[in-house]
């Protein structure tokens, strides 16, 4: 079932797949934008807007049903510690923000997708209609969910990353166009799914779309190395995601590699650098203000005066705190500078990978 485009309704697409056999599903489904007519430019030019009968709901009760019915099923396919991510409008992110809330998921986050370049109020009547919702959500409050950490604040130049992006619409040579019109209305750019993507999954996880449209979610999936399951109910638009996703040439699995996240970084316990000499027993160590020395034992214990144990017990019974991380609050002195321990076990982990 993995790599490949299922024909059909969604719900019962999801419903034909495993339990919990899916890492990550990013849905973009209909807006129920509720156009009630033709939308023009002020030089009388027809704005290609969403029109299409799959947007079209009787009533808000009917998407609700619509809403709960492909999210029931998403939840069902999803592992135990994957994630949910939907975008939409105003027209629609409240109401499916609740059936999330209601099914069970937890909301994580909703970042807010800031278009760099988006389409003018024509009429004057309103504020430009500049940003779309995403809403991140785990399954459970519980969930041990994949978040890479610190591949996003590499991403953003070692800044922490926020909950508001900036990125430009889907247009120029990326815009999929059949006989110059756009094959799909509401194409979503690569860059979004790239950082969902690097986010959330790693290499060979599976992303599910239940609604996929023109494709992008499987082009950015293939170039990444995810497995990818795509959804989708009209032949035309199933076409055209087939034959863009196969035309994706997969990045360098060497290129692929993402600064891991505290967590899911192996463990390290500080007496491995003792057994490797990086650190030897009698190192004084001191926090970044010199106000406490502590001595390195040989089972990679510390003493502080009456004080010993953990770097980590230590450092809390130093300040008086109910907890510490010792890799960040012990430092060494190297060539008249001092240095985290922290850097110490990253020198580790290189070393023990090679």
């Amino acid at each position: 079932m993995l790599n490949r485009i299922i024909m059909g309704d969604c719900v019962a697409a999801m419903d034909a797949l495993p339990e919990k056999s899916v890492d990550l599903v990013f849905a973009d489904p209909p807006y129920n934008l509720q156009l009630g007519g033709d939308l023009r430019r002020p030089d009388g030019s027809m704005v290609d807007a969403v029109t299409d009968d799959w947007d079209r709901f009787d009533s808000f009760a009917d998407y609700d049903r619509f809403t709960r019915d492909w999210l029931r099923a998403a939840r069902r396919v999803l592992k135990d510690d994957g994630a949910l991510w939907v975008i939409g409008s105003y027209h629609n992110i409240f109401r499916v923000g609740a059936a999330v809330q209601d099914l069970g998921y937890w909301i994580l986050n909703d970042i807010v997708w800031r278009k760099a370049n988006p389409m003018p109020n024509f009429k004057g009547t309103r504020f430009t209609n500049a940003h779309e919702t995403l809403i991140w959500a785990a399954k459970t409050p519980e969930a041990r969910y994949r978040f890479n950490y610190r591949a996003m604040k590499a991403l953003n130049e070692d800044l922490q990353m926020r909950s508001d992006w900036v990125l430009p619409i889907c247009s120029g040579a990326e815009r999929v166009k059949l006989d110059g019109v756009k094959a799909h209305p509401t194409q979503k750019p690569e860059s979004l799914l790239y950082r969902v993507l690097l986010a959330c999954t790693e290499v060979d996880g599976v992303v599910l779309d239940p609604f996929l449209g023109s494709g992008t979610t499987g082009a950015v999936a293939r170039r990444m190395r995810r497995n990818w399951i795509g959804i989708e109910r009209d032949a035309g638009y199933a076409a055209v995601a087939a034959e863009r996703i196969a035309a994706v040439e997969p990045m360098d699995t060497a290129d692929l590699e993402a600064t891991m996240s505290a967590r899911a970084a192996p463990k390290v316990p500080f007496g491995a650098l003792v057994e490797m000499g990086m650190v030897t027993p009698g190192t004084v160590l001191t926090d970044l203000k010199r106000r406490y020395r502590a001595r390195v034992r040989a089972d990679g214990s510390l003493q502080l005066g009456r004080d010993s144990g953990s770097i980590h017990r230590v450092g809390a019974a130093a300040q008086g705190a109910p907890s510490c991380n010792g890799w960040t609050f012990w430092h060494l002195e190297q060539r008249g500078k001092l240095v985290p321990l922290d850097a110490m076990r990253q020198q580790y982990r290189e070393r023990t990978a090679e």
